[in-house]
């Protein structure tokens, strides 16, 4: 019986003690938004140089989108960053312009399986065709190899990293925006969870998506992060 108390009060102990770590980095997140939201940098208390606060990737799954995707790369082109795009096969093959802009603004591109598929679940035929039939066509848009796999679900087997000359790429932040259309909340959440070095996930499908990633990006280059693509952020 005091065993099984003992048990109960430190489950509570670990409970409260996440909850607290987790309302930290919402009330953090969303200080750091209302700081932006005034009119200029100068009021929301940056200053014109703000300290060297390391590198972020951006990353963007599941495009391109026809109409979404563009409007992001305009954003980003005006601002000078860079990001990643994991893409899907069947969408490069629907869209190959805008993939082929992309990498011409010099985004990063990498594989995102072509019919979004749980690789874990698919025997090994079809997990190698997934990603061998998209590295195909991202070459024969681009003009470039890519090594980089974003998986569907973080879902990944690494007894194929050699074979397929495949590096898998994860994230440490991710704000469900997929399943939001709130700019705001979305902002936050990316706030409160992004640091040096952080991998950043999103989706190029939204227009909130659009708006929230542009919004984080002003941000954070006024905090003095840096945005670089996933791979600098992997070997450097």
């Amino acid at each position: 019986m005091l065993k099984g108390k003992r048990w109960i009060a430190f489950l509570t102990i670990v409970l409260f003690t996440a909850a607290l770590s987790y309302f930290a980095r919402e009330k953090n997140g969303a200080a750091r938004q209302e700081a932006w939201s005034s009119h200029t940098l100068a009021d929301a208390g940056y200053e014109d140089e703000a300290p060297y606060k390391g590198k972020v990737a951006l990353t963007f799954d599941d495009g391109p989108h026809p109409v979404c995707t563009p409007q992001l790369l305009d954003g980003l082109k005006k601002r000078d960053v860079k990001v990643t795009f994991f893409v899907t096969g069947e969408n490069v093959e629907s869209y190959p312009e805008i993939v082929k802009r992309a990498s011409e603004d010099g985004h990063l591109i990498g594989n995102h399986t072509f019919h979004h598929v749980q690789l874990t679940a698919a025997n090994s035929d079809d997990f190698k065709k997934e990603i061998i039939s998209t590295n195909d066509i991202i070459q024969e848009v681009t003009g470039k190899e890519t090594s980089f796999i974003r998986p569907p679900y973080g879902s990944w087997d690494k007894k194929y990293e050699k074979e397929l000359n495949m590096f898998p790429v994860l994230w440490d932040v991710d704000p469900l925006d997929w399943c939001s259309t709130n700019v705001d909340k979305i902002v936050r959440s990316v706030l409160a969870g992004t640091k040096e070095n952080s991998i950043i996930l999103m989706h190029d499908s939204y227009d909130s998506t659009v708006t929230a990633a542009l919004q984080v990006v002003d941000i954070l280059k006024a905090e003095g992060y840096e945005f670089v693509t996933v791979d600098e952020i992997l070997f450097d």
